[in-house]
């Protein structure tokens, strides 16, 4: 019976000390793999509201079991002494980021120290995160980081890459030359509709204003003149004309000047990673 009693009370001794951990936590009472140690969602600068991470860290496991390919995100008020690239590095390698047997996946790093950005890449993601392409998802979330509106930056960086790796799997990564292509706003289109309707109404004015009012004639004859068809300006017009065009032959010695694909290096623990970043 003490035996019993003793059980008893050191189990509740455990539930004492972590219940509270994974009750004040949401994100790490989650699920998680096995092979990865942290949710999806690390926000050690708490930047975000517990819905706010809630419905982030949804979004971004969706994406990763859909997409196959682990996308990650984590804010940090320190790097620990390291540059951020490598610390996004390590960050991915030695918590157990990636999907599969190869750890396809990305992870964005957010320093409030330095207010630098930082997206590594690593397997998979090397390919459908190029450099061009991770400048342009930079570009898109900058602006929403530099404003303190971090939740519309971090869900606006979820759907990029969901787009990012969709457009991969067709075989045809964002890259220079190939990003994607904005789409108006339904304000602007409102905008330009009315500009253009407003446009046209001035010119059908003027253009009325300068016509003569004459009644109609019955018969042709009415408008000639006695002395009959008078020319005032004779010119010769070409209307066609035909032009043949050689191709100019293209230089196919040497490297080429345009920076597409992916620069990769390597991390502390020895594997091959992508990524690029900047400040806000």
């Amino acid at each position: 019976m003490k035996k019993i009693r003793n059980s008893l009370t050191a189990v509740l001794f455990l539930l004492v000390c972590f219940l509270p951990v994974f009750l004040s936590d949401p994100a790490l009472a989650a699920a998680i793999p096995e092979s990865r140690q942290k949710p999806l969602v690390v926000d050690e600068a708490e930047l975000l509201t517990p819905q706010e991470e809630e419905s982030l860290l949804a979004r971004l496991e969706e994406i990763s079991e859909r997409q196959k390919c682990d996308v990650a995100l984590v804010t940090v008020n320190s790097l620990d002494g390291k540059t951020i690239r490598n610390f996004a590095d390590d960050f991915f390698d030695y918590n157990g980021y990636g999907w599969g047997s190869a750890d396809d996946g990305l992870i964005l790093v957010v320093d409030m120290k330095t207010r630098q950005w930082w997206i590594s890449t690593h397997a998979y993601a090397i390919t459908a995160f190029t450099d061009a392409g991770i400048d342009y998802i930079g570009d898109k979330i900058s602006g929403s980081l530099s404003s303190g509106n971090y939740a519309n930056a971090f869900f606006k960086y979820a759907s990029l890459c969901d787009d990012f790796l969709t457009e991969a799997r067709k075989g045809t990564p964002y890259d220079t030359g190939h990003l994607p292509k904005e789409k108006p706003g339904v304000l602007m289109l409102l905008l330009a509709l009315g500009i253009g309707g407003v446009a046209g109404l001035i010119v059908v004015t003027v253009m009325r204003s300068q016509l003569k009012n004459v009644k109609p004639q019955e018969s042709a004859q009415n408008y000639m003149t006695r002395e009959g068809l008078r020319l005032s300006e004779e010119r010769d017009l070409f209307m066609y004309s035909k032009t043949h065009r050689t191709a100019r032959p293209k230089d196919t010695g040497g490297s080429s000047s345009s920076s597409s694909g992916s620069s990769t290096h390597t991390s502390s623990s020895g594997r091959s990673h992508g990524g690029g970043g900047g400040r806000f």
